[in-house]
């Protein structure tokens, strides 16, 4: 299950970067100690009424622009400055470490997949996070090398997911199932699962080490760049195309303790949005500006078209597919439908009620759940 999964450790994907000047730093990283999760951290700097800083994670994925374009536009900067807030970002390749990042008290909100939401809910038994805006849709694909037609050609196979229990690594394994195959937490069985980084699956396929990945964009426009086709488009999985790649998540204790600094933080990324949705040209412009300045490298603007096209983006959290997230990966044995239980389900695991207090005054309609 994914309580079993999620490592108690320093993470060296999480790094806390100046970005263009606008940005205060925090320069944290998720600790090698076992959190409690299901504390609240009240006596921590950040859950403290004096707190100054916003600690804001998110990745290197495209699903996560609203977090680029909101920095590099200042929509953030604008709406927390008003209560005297800064922003610290700190980079993670996966949810599972975001996760971490937020029970050691690292980190006060993150957008992050639908996976390790529900592992983060079910370890605390529904009590260190909630989500509170959706993100994006769609946007992930399984490609492979260009000799792989068919799914019955996988037999024997390398593929790379970005980290074990995350949403790739669910929506991989419990396809993989569904075709019949057989696989183990540990990498082995008809088809090996290897757990890397997305920018070093790009390397890895680039050099033959492995036969595909099913990764988020950009990354799917880049693997198939470098010669990969797709041979699953996660829409093609779904009603309609639609299901939740990214959410934003906050911890329980930072929400209670200050939900006018959660308030002006969705402000911000629903102008976010909204700016994404009618200037995508310079919403581009945006991301790359903002991923050079967090890794030292963007993509080539062919490859961001490309990808873009494949994203939606959305206040919507899509509870729905969660929820049948959720059961993929209790038939995948990445989790244990006694401790969805436990944490009682997911009703309470949503509370939209500021998202739509900023959508109302926007003129926007509500999100329902």
């Amino acid at each position: 299950m994914i309580s079993r999964l999620v490592r108690r450790r320093r993470s060296t994907t999480a790094a806390a970067l100046t970005l263009l000047g606008v940005l205060a730093l925090s320069a944290c990283s998720s600790g090698s100690e076992s959190a409690d999760p299901s504390s609240g951290g009240a006596d921590s700097p950040a859950a403290a009424s004096e707190v100054t800083t916003l600690r804001l994670g998110f990745f290197p994925n495209l699903t996560h622009a609203p977090a680029y374009v909101g920095v590099q536009e200042g929509f953030y900067k604008d709406a927390l400055g008003e209560l005297g807030i800064k922003v610290a970002p700190q980079l993670f390749n996966a949810g599972p470490d975001a996760v971490n990042a937020l029970f050691s008290d690292s980190i006060d909100i993150s957008f992050v997949g639908p996976n390790p939401t529900v592992s983060a809910w079910t370890q605390s038994q529904g009590e260190a996070v909630q989500v509170i805006s959706g993100a994006a849709s769609a946007g992930a694909a399984l490609v492979v090398k260009p000799e792989i037609t068919s799914a019955e050609d996988l037999a024997g196979t390398t593929i790379a997911t970005p980290q074990l229990g995350n949403t790739q690594d669910v929506a991989l394994r419990y396809w993989l199932k569904q075709q019949g195959y057989e696989t183990t937490l540990e990498g082995g069985g008809d088809v090996s699962i290897q757990n890397i980084s997305n920018s070093d699956a790009v390397t890895a396929f680039q050099s033959g080490d492995i036969d595909g990945a099913w990764v988020p964009e950009p990354f799917v426009a880049s693997l198939v760049a470098e010669g990969g086709k797709v041979l699953v488009d996660e829409k093609s999985l779904w009603p309609g195309g639609k299901f939740v790649t990214t959410n934003i998540v906050v911890r329980q204790a930072f929400l209670d303790e200050h939900p006018d600094i959660v308030e002006a933080f969705l402000a911000a990324n629903v102008q976010s949005i909204a700016f994404m949705k009618k200037d995508p040209k310079q919403s581009k412009v945006d991301f790359n500006a903002g991923l050079l300045a967090l890794t030292g490298s963007n993509y080539d603007a062919a490859i961001l078209d490309d990808a873009w096209k494949q994203v939606e983006f959305t206040n919507d959290p899509l509870k729905p597919t969660l929820v049948e997230g959720a059961a993929h990966a209790v038939d995948v044995g990445l989790l244990d439908q006694a401790e969805i239980d436990a944490a009682g389900g997911f009703d309470d695991l949503y509370d939209l009620s500021l998202l739509n207090q900023v959508l109302a005054q926007d003129g926007q309609p509500e999100v329902t759940q």
